[in-house]
C-alpha cells in the first residue's frame, strides 16, 4: 500500500489509521480556484500542526479550501516528501505510554518550489482577492537581512540593486509578490510568522519594509507601495507563539508504519541536510497563540484549538515559554546532554542531575519573574514540559539539534531573566546560581570535548568560529590553562542580552567553567556538587 490519493481510499477502520473524511481532490480544486492560505516553509511543524489545524476545519465544514505550501530554501523537500505522496502526510502522534496514533493529513493540497520558474504560479496565487494570509515557518534566520556582524548579506545587496529581477532572498521574493498584489488590486492580506522567535511578525514587517524602501530609493516601486505595506488595515503582521515538538523522523515510527503495510516510508536527508519522510512524528501537546489581526478575514482557527487574542497576551505567552518554561530548559538539557553524551532529550531529562538542574532553573530562578498570560498557567506549563514532554521516551529529539545556533538564542532564553532580576528591587541578580552554571556549561561545550576528554562535534552556530577563537589556549584537564580568555565574551551584550561582568555574574561563570576543566567527569562532578549543595 502506497501513501497516495488512490490507495488511501482503500484503508478501512481495522488498520487503525485515521483518514480524511472529505474529498481531497474537490478541496484542491476549490483551493486552486479561490486560495485563502499560502504557506512558505515545507518542514515538519507545518505539516504536523498547521496541516492538522486546517484538516479539522475542513472536516467541521468551516473551510472548503486547503493550504498551498511553497519551499524556498530546500526545494528537495518537495521532491522527496510531497510530490511522490500526492502531498499527503502521515502524522504520527507519540504518546508517553508507547501508543502511536496515525492520521493521514490531506489538507495540504499543492506544493510548489519557490524558484524563478515557478514565480508566475506564486504570483497568480497572491494576486487573488480570496487570499487571506501568507504564513511562514522558515526559521528566524529566514527573516534576517544581515549577518551577525550587522552587515547585509551579499544576496540582499544584490536584491536591493536588482529590484524585481530574480529576487534571491525569501523576504525579497515576498516583497515582490506583495507588489504584484498591490498593483493588481491592493486587497488586504496578513503575513503570519509561525516561527519560534520573539516578535516574529515584527521581523517580517521590518524585512519587507527595508527591502521595499531600498527598491523605492532605487526607483523600482512607488511611495504608495510603501504606504500600502505600512497600513495594517491593508497588510498586517500579527505576532504569534507556536509550540510543538516535531523532531526528525524516527526509525521506530518508520518500522511501525511499514508493519501496517505502508511502502516507501524510509526517511531521507536532503543535500541541505533536512531530515524528511512521508510521515511526521510529533508530541501530543501543542500551542498556537495568535494576535487577531487579519484585514482580509481568516479561517475559524479557534475551532481547531488555536488561541486568538491581543498582542499583549501573545507577547506574555511567548515570553513565558521562551524565557522561562520551555526554551531555557531545552537548551540546558541540550548543552549538558551533549557533554555527557546523552542520545536524546529524554535521556538527558531522565538524568538525575540534569532533571534537578532544569527544575532549579525553571521553578526556582526563572519562574519568579514570569508574568502570567492568564490563558496558560506558567507553573502548569513547566509541569507539563518536565513531567510529560521531556520525559516522553518516544520523542526522538537529540541534544545536538537543540544546541544548534545557541549563540542566537541565549540572550532571550537566559538574558531576559537576568534583566528581570535587575529590574526587580525585591530580587538580587547575584542570587542566581543555576543560570550561570548553564552559561558556564555552554562555554565548556564549545571546547568540543566530552566529559571523558574525548573529542565530540559541536552543532552549527553562526558565531562558532569567533567563540572558538576566544577559547584558544584552554585545555581539558588543565584548569590552569584558563587565563581569563572568556572575559571579552562575557561582556558581549549582543550574545547574552546583558554585560555579564557589569551585572556581577561573570566571576561566578568563570569559576564554574574552571571547575569543569579539571579532567574526566569534571562536568558531572561540578553539577553534582552544586545540585547536592542545594
Amino acid at each position: 500500500m502506497k501513501l497516495n490519493l488512490k490507495d488511501i481510499k482503500n484503508i478501512d477502520g481495522s488498520l487503525g489509521v485515521i483518514v480524511p473524511k472529505y474529498d481531497i481532490e474537490a478541496v484542491k480544486e476549490e483551493t486552486l480556484k479561490t486560495p485563502k492560505w499560502l504557506h512558505f516553509g515545507a518542514g515538519n511543524i507545518f505539516r504536523a500542526y498547521m496541516g492538522k489545524v486546517q484538516q479539522v476545519l475542513i472536516e467541521k465544514n468551516l473551510e472548503n479550501t486547503g493550504i498551498i505550501v511553497a519551499e524556498s530554501f530546500d526545494t528537495e523537500i518537495i521532491d522527496k516528501a510531497y510530490t511522490p505522496f500526492d502531498n499527503l502526510t502521515i502524522l504520527t502522534t507519540l504518546n508517553k505510554n508507547g501508543d502511536f496514533q496515525n492520521e493521514i493529513i490531506g489538507s495540504i493540497v499543492e506544493s510548489i518550489k519557490a524558484t524563478d520558474e515557478n514565480f508566475k504560479t506564486l504570483e497568480e496565487i497572491v494576486k487573488k482577492d480570496s487570499l487571506q494570509m501568507i504564513s511562514f515557518t522558515i526559521t528566524e534566520k529566514g527573516y534576517n537581512l544581515k549577518d551577525p556582524s550587522g552587515n547585509y548579506f551579499g544576496v540582499i545587496l544584490e536584491d536591493f540593486k536588482n529590484g524585481f529581477t530574480s529576487p534571491k532572498h525569501v523576504m525579497a521574493l515576498i516583497t515582490k509578490l506583495l507588489y504584484s498584489r498591490f498593483k493588481t488590486n491592493g486587497t488586504p492580506i496578513s503575513l503570519v510568522s509561525m516561527d519560534n522567535c520573539s516578535g516574529n511578525g515584527d521581523k517580517i514587517k521590518a524585512a519587507v519594509l527595508e527591502i521595499a524602501t531600498a527598491w523605492n530609493t532605487n526607483g523600482y516601486v512607488e511611495d504608495e507601495f510603501l504606504a500600502y505595506l505600512k497600513d495594517e488595515s491593508k497588510v498586517s503582521y500579527p505576532v504569534t507563539m507556536i509550540d510543538k515538538i516535531t523532531p526528525r523522523p524516527a526509525e521506530e515510527v518508520q518500522i511501525s508504519l511499514e508493519k501496517l503495510g505502508f511502502e516507501d516510508m524510509a526517511p531521507v536527508i536532503t543535500n541541505r541536510n533536512s531530515f524528511v519522510a512521508p510521515f511526521v512524528n510529533a508530541e501530543i501537546p501543542e500551542y498556537f497563540i495568535v494576535e487577531d489581526k487579519f484585514p482580509n478575514g481568516r479561517p475559524n482557527l479557534e475551532a481547531a484549538g488555536v488561541f486568538l487574542t491581543d498582542r499583549e497576551t501573545v507577547e506574555k505567552t511567548e515570553k513565558m515559554k521562551v524565557t522561562t518554561c520551555l526554551n531555557p530548559l531545552h537548551t540546558t538539557l541540550a548543552i549538558f546532554g551533549c557533554i555527557l553524551n546523552k542520545k536524546s532529550i529524554y535521556d538527558a531529562a531522565s538524568d538525575e542531575d540534569l532533571n534537578r538542574l532544569i527544575k532549579e532553573v525553571g521553578y526556582n530562578e526563572a519562574l519568579k519573574v514570569v508574568e502570567s498570560p492568564k490563558i496558560i498557567d506558567p507553573k502548569a506549563f513547566i509541569d507539563e514540559v518536565i513531567d510529560e514532554r521531556f520525559l516522553n521516551p518516544y520523542i526522538p529529539d537529540q541534544p545536538e539539534r537543540i544546541a544548534t545556533d545557541t549563540s542566537q538564542k541565549i540572550a532571550i532564553r537566559f538574558g531576559e531573566t537576568i534583566k528581570s532580576y535587575m529590574a526587580d528591587e525585591n530580587l538580587d541578580v547575584k542570587s542566581l546560581k543555576y543560570i550561570p552554571l548553564v552559561l558556564a556549561g555552554w562555554f565548556r561545550y564549545l571546547l568540543g570535548v566530552d566529559d571523558k576528554g574525548l573529542e565530540r562535534s559541536i552543532s552549527n552556530d553562526p558565531m562558532l568560529e569567533m567563540l572558538k577563537e576566544q577559547l584558544v589556549g584552554i585545555e581539558f584537564g588543565k584548569p590552569e590553562s584558563y587565563k581569563g580568555q572568556l572575559k571579552t565574551v562575557l561582556t558581549n551584550d549582543r550574545i547574552f542580552g546583558v554585560n555579564l561582568e557589569e551585572v556581577g555574574l561573570s566571576e561566578l561563570i568563570e569559576n564554574y567553567f574552571v571547575e569543569m576543566l579539571s579532567g574526566e567527569d569534571a562536568v558531572r562532578n561540578t553539577l553534582h556538587k552544586y545540585l547536592e549543595a542545594k
